[in-house]
């Protein structure tokens, strides 16, 4: 990715769509047209997560049901849309028909909603294909933040992410937002298996894999560098099994991995066969430093690698962008694993170590996921 100057700052900075034709909410308990699932009995961390399916995708459908029964989501916290099923979205039927549903549905609820979790099916990208993530926006619908229209200093600094940095459990009372994630893949199934990798996940000591490019040593992809160093280190201190790759080539990790850095197809020594190859234990995580990683999970050899094919390989949390994020937007590693091995869940992990909010960003998995819960 070519960035402009902007994108080399330091990394620290200071009325509803429904129709009547449309599935009822107990008819989300089916996950297909034959197999009934039982009625779930909520956790006090599934009372916690908004559940939003587009009734327009037979994927959403599918994947919403399974994450429902897995997670025992309670029912009023499952939220009927009816959007398109484009990766785009228009500002007006994302309004409509996403947002103003799921305010709705966490104004009316018992329950304290921290968490919101999107399926395939449900558009990724507001406008067009450089607009900003239905998931960033939907995540601060309650901070009036304006997108940064124009990459400058003062603009992206209004961004922040309010929850950047934390080291306590996520209270959306506090933050005055949302967490938001997304269960997504190449195929349902890579979808269902991020909650099944979720569930199954335990705690173990690695291996994490941190893998620096030869050609990423100046400005911000060398902040980004440090980082990667300053994570490694943290990880070992704390008795963890972690490699800091420095060789000039693409290496293909020897082993399964719980947490991944790889800076992709921008490493100057990319080889897509070995990173399509990669494996990943239950309850992993990855953040890949690619500009575009999560601008379409439809199969293409075209453009920059995608997060998708590392979805489809077994990772269970992952971080992309539907656009060009720069890099004062990507998760910082040394805060993303340390959060993650100290305790925090997936989702609270990956937005305490994104700086930006309202932006690009789109994190995909289960938020629940924890396997280091203390």
């Amino acid at each position: 990715m070519v960035l402009p100057k902007m994108a080399l700052l330091p990394i620290v900075l200071a009325a509803s769509l429904l129709t009547a034709c449309q599935p009822k909410s107990e008819d989300i308990l089916y996950r297909d047209e034959t197999t009934p699932i039982t009625a779930p009995q909520a956790t006090e961390d599934s009372k916690r997560v908004l559940l939003v399916i587009n009734s327009a995708s037979p994927e959403s459908r599918d994947i919403g049901a399974y994450y429902r029964a897995k997670r025992q989501i309670p029912k009023e916290n499952v939220v009927l849309i009816n959007v398109s099923t484009t990766e785009n979205i228009s500002e007006t039927e994302f309004n409509v028909g996403i947002k103003n549903p799921v305010n709705d549905a966490i104004k009316s609820s018992k329950n304290q909603i921290d968490f919101i979790v999107l399926t395939s099916g449900t558009p990724i990208r507001l406008k067009d294909n450089g607009g900003n993530s239905v998931d960033a926006t939907l995540s601060t619908m309650n901070l009036s933040l304006p997108p940064i229209a124009e990459l400058k200093k003062q603009n992206i600094i209004c961004s922040q992410n309010p929850y950047y940095g934390a080291t306590t459990p996520f209270s959306s009372k506090k933050y005055n937002m949302y967490l938001v994630t997304r269960l997504i893949g190449y195929t349902v199934e890579d979808a269902k298996k991020l909650v099944d990798n979720s569930i199954i996940a335990k705690n173990v000591k690695g291996p994490f894999f941190l893998d620096k490019a030869g050609n990423r040593t100046d400005g911000g992809y060398g902040q980004l560098q440090t980082l990667m160093d300053r994570a490694n280190a943290k990880l070992k201190e704390k008795g963890y099994n972690s490699t800091l790759d420095t060789a000039e080539e693409y290496q293909l990790p020897p082993e399964p991995l719980m947490g991944y850095i790889t800076w992709g197809s921008n490493d100057g020594a990319f080889k897509a066969d070995r990173y399509k190859a990669i494996k990943f234990l239950p309850g992993s995580i990855c953040e890949t430093f690619v500009s575009t990683s999560a601008r379409t999970f439809k199969p293409t050899n075209e453009g920059q690698s995608l997060i998708a094919d590392l979805i489809a390989n077994g990772v269970t949390g992952i971080k992309g962008y539907v656009a060009e994020p720069y890099t004062f937007a990507l998760a910082q590693p040394d805060i993303l694993f340390d959060r993650y091995t100290s305790g925090m869940n997936l989702a609270e992990s990956f937005y305490a170590a994104s700086q930006i909010c309202k932006w690009k960003d789109l994190v995909v998995g289960d938020p629940l996921c924890n396997p280091y819960k203390k």
